[in-house]
């Protein structure tokens, strides 16, 4: 999993509440279980008309932002169910982090395990990030995750909390086989001192 530490990029605006990972990710394109080639499917029945042409009005399809790494929802983002597709496609997109006041617990973990970084932050901040993320290609955001900052195209800036467990494991890039990889040598051990004691198994 790729670290996360400082991220710097374009901002997209999504002020749709109870956004669900059914349109994050409908559920026709979730028989791969490959995590690459779903950016192109993310959000598909907004990005796209009936006839496959792209929909000029969906965000992700403004030229300011079809290259953004940073999305700033409305309340209730990945509510519904719990496919890991949802961040795999935000993920193989380019976005690496969503704002929001508030997140649906399994997606809330997803997002984690698979190196975004979810930010739950109040209204008032919300609402002055959505402001910042409606100005284009102007719309340059910084997350510094040591610092438990984000900062603003204005230069203003907020802190965010996060759980410390969490931060450590974006910070060392560690998903759930990177944490268990780092008991490498005790898990040898044991499995050598199991075979000399019960050699039939």
């Amino acid at each position: 999993m790729q670290k996360f530490t400082i991220l710097t990029g374009v901002a997209a605006p999504l002020p749709m509440i109870n956004v669900d990972t059914d349109k994050i990710i409908p559920k026709q394109h979730l028989k791969t279980i490959q995590r690459t080639g779903l950016g192109k499917a993310l959000f598909d029945e907004l990005r796209y008309r009936s006839d496959g042409s792209e929909n000029p009005d969906f965000v992700l399809n403004k030229p300011a932002y079809r290259n953004a790494k940073i999305l700033v929802a409305g309340d209730n983002f990945g509510c519904g169910s719990s496919r890991e597709h949802a961040p795999w496609a935000l993920l193989d997109f380019g976005i690496t982090c969503v704002i929001s006041t508030s997140f649906a617990d399994i997606f809330y973990n997803n997002c984690f395990k698979n190196g975004i970084l979810p930010i739950k932050v109040s209204r008032e901040i919300l609402d002055k990030l959505m402001d910042d993320a409606e100005r284009g290609a102007n719309a340059i955001i910084t997350v510094d995750l040591e610092r438990q900052e984000i900062t603003g195209p204005d230069g203003g800036c907020v802190k965010f909390e996060i759980d410390p467990f969490r931060k450590h494991c974006l910070l060392n890039g560690l998903d759930d086989i990177g944490l268990t990889l780092q008991k490498g040598k005790a898990i040898d051990e044991f499995e050598a001192k199991r075979k000399l004691a019960q050699p039939w198994l």
